[in-house]
């Protein structure tokens, strides 16, 4: 596969390059803006922070019997930490609304290989709830950021950015972060099997609690069994799979992200490729960086090309 074969047609590319360039004219003023934006409007909430904190303080010592003058203000520092969560928020508001706005226009642009292409931010995906709850574990928190539809190569796809979360009473764990594709499979498999990266013996025992239903089998390869656990509810329809195109699909898979394992879901008609990420997917650099049509955009494309490719193979392990 060569990246260029996906690469927009030059009109397109003109088209791209206009649009930066109304952009780069934005983004200059929003920089600006966020210039002062941001020391004004969080100084003013931390001054105030601290002006209620010392009146607090002078009543105390003016007023030292008042029981009520005496208690620690930790709510105030609690509530003055989310109002200055979120007045930062609105001072860099203008950026962020304006990065998103381009990646509306461009995005169906540059994937123009993709058939009916469609894009959306911030929407749970259709397909997010029939992937199998064991490939990712145990969540009660879930994001969505950008989410892009269509056809590849005669398959319809979905492809979007995840973070789960499992969060139980202050304490809160990321459970998964990174890209979600999801796709039709050539064959169905007549139940659920699941690749995912082998866990520790405590993160096994819980993700068990969840999954009792799935039994563990082996592809009878060591070097891949000591990376992946590979649990179905059918296995003598798994098996084949597992030891065949399925190991095969995973090995280049490991060769290909070697830090990050990507996991596999099959369910029935569906199937699912999980590629942990740490970076947004589709991230445009800091208002203060200029943005350039071969640095920044090129490499969208490729990186996408190279993902519904990946599907591509996936989606054919079971083919008869």
């Amino acid at each position: 596969m060569r990246a260029d074969e996906f690469m927009p047609g030059e009109a397109a590319v003109a088209g791209i390059r206009a649009d930066i360039e109304r952009y780069e004219a934005e983004r200059s003023r929003a920089h600006r803006a966020v210039l002062w934006r941001v020391p004004v409007f969080d100084g003013l909430v931390l001054a105030a922070i601290f002006a209620i904190a010392q009146g607090f303080n002078n009543a105390n010592i003016a007023h030292p019997n008042e029981q009520w003058l005496s208690t620690p203000h930790v709510l105030l520092y609690v509530f003055g930490m989310a109002l200055l969560f979120f007045v930062h928020s609105q001072a860099t508001k203008p950026a962020r609304q304006l990065q998103q706005s381009l990646r509306g226009r461009i995005l169906p642009v540059i994937f123009g290989f993709i058939g009916t292409v469609a894009y959306r931010h911030g929407e749970t995906p259709d397909s997010f709830e029939r992937l199998p709850r064991e490939t990712v574990g145990s969540f009660n928190r879930q994001s969505f950021d950008d989410v892009v539809s269509g056809y590849y190569d005669g398959f319809p796809f979905e492809l979007y950015e995840a973070t789960l979360r499992s969060k139980a009473g202050k304490s809160s764990s990321e459970v998964f972060k990174g890209i979600v594709v999801s796709f039709e499979t050539v064959t169905p498999f007549p139940g659920v099997l699941v690749a995912a990266r082998r866990a520790g013996k405590v993160a096994g025992f819980f993700r068990g609690l969840f999954g009792e239903k799935l039994q563990e089998i082996h592809s009878g390869d060591a070097a891949l069994d000591e990376v992946y656990e590979f649990r179905t509810d059918n296995v003598e329809a798994a098996r084949p799979l597992v030891t065949g195109r399925l190991a095969q699909a995973l090995k280049w898979l490991l060769e290909t992200w070697p830090e990050n394992p990507p996991r596999v879901a099959l369910r029935d008609r569906d199937g699912f490729l999980l590629i942990p990420l740490s970076k947004n997917f589709f991230e445009l650099p800091g208002i203060s960086q200029p943005l350039d049509y071969k640095g920044h955009v090129e490499p969208m494309v490729a990186d996408m090309a190279a993902l519904l490719a990946t599907a591509a193979l996936v989606r054919k392990v079971g083919e008869g």
